[in-house]
């Protein structure tokens, strides 16, 4: 069953429960647009700022949803790094492809020039500080983070030229407690630690969702209440059993998502025990 067949049968605007969801539409909690105001305030100054969290508690969706509210700011450039894991020479090409400067990562001394230039000449036409975003953090290694640290310092470190926000996993705190990377995390001016959300929230999100969607009574009351009990206080555990289960109902011609679909896919009957021939 296709995702076109889902929405048609339920008159969805799209199937809530997969990842490519309007930004519009993605559910953020209060702590998260507490942090986004902080970020927007910080951003003209520059620094760095840190998102974290444990697998599947909407640290992405939360980033990708503070991209759009710092693209609202005027003159404000925002970079996305799609590869984190690169090496050094790697990591000033995308730099250099994402700021619009032709970098030659082979001279890194000139890569370093070109990129501060570029963003002094910035700071000083709009007042803003140019962004950089990068998920995945946890994946950037030591000596790149410490030559983003090196790149965005001016004026003996009183003037930064970027902004930079890294969101990643629980290892990004504490490799920031390591020698090498200190410098790095004592400049961390604001922090948002996505923690598991409890069963009241994801009711709150499930309820949300199905509303943006355009079908708030696809789910039973006791259904959602159901799903947000058995999902490990998860949002990528909860979103993954929600579209198998719209997926079977929408097989089945079901008009509506209820306990008895959730119990008959996720709590299968015991196996009868095997007897024993020789008795």
């Amino acid at each position: 069953m296709t995702d076109v067949n889902i929405r048609a049968i339920y008159g969805l605007k799209y199937n809530p429960f997969l990842p490519n969801l309007p930004v519009e539409s993605l559910w953020v909690t209060p702590e998260a647009e507490r942090f986004s105001q902080r970020v927007q305030a910080l951003a003209p100054q520059g620094g760095f700022a840190l998102i974290t969290g444990d697998p599947g508690q909407g640290k992405s969706k939360t980033l990708q949803w503070i991209a759009q509210q710092l693209s609202r700011i005027p003159d404000i450039v925002v970079g996305i790094m799609e590869r984190p894991q690169s090496k050094p020479a790697d990591f000033y090409r995308e730099l250099g492809e994402l700021f619009g400067v032709a970098l030659t990562p082979l001279n890194r001394y000139g890569s370093f020039k070109a990129l501060r230039a570029r963003w002094k000449a910035h700071c000083q036409s709009t007042l803003v500080r140019p962004v950089l975003l990068i998920d995945e953090a946890q994946e950037v290694s030591s000596p790149c983070l410490t030559e983003l640290r090196l790149l965005q310092s001016a004026c003996f470190d009183s003037e930064s030229l970027l902004f930079t926000i890294l969101c990643g996993d629980g290892r990004l705190p504490d490799r920031f407690r390591t020698p090498d990377l200190l410098p790095l995390g004592s400049r961390i001016r604001a922090r948002l630690q996505l923690t598991p959300l409890t069963p009241e929230q994801l009711q709150e999100y499930l309820k949300f969702t199905l509303e943006q969607a355009g079908y708030q009574q696809l789910m039973t009351p006791e259904l959602i209440q159901t799903l947000a009990a058995h999902s490990l206080n998860n949002l990528r555990v909860l979103n993954h059993m929600a579209a198998e289960m719209l997926a079977a109902a929408t097989e089945r011609n079901l008009p509506r998502l209820d306990e008895s679909l959730y119990f008959e896919l996720f709590s299968p009957a015991p196996s009868k025990p095997r007897r024993n021939k020789g008795a």
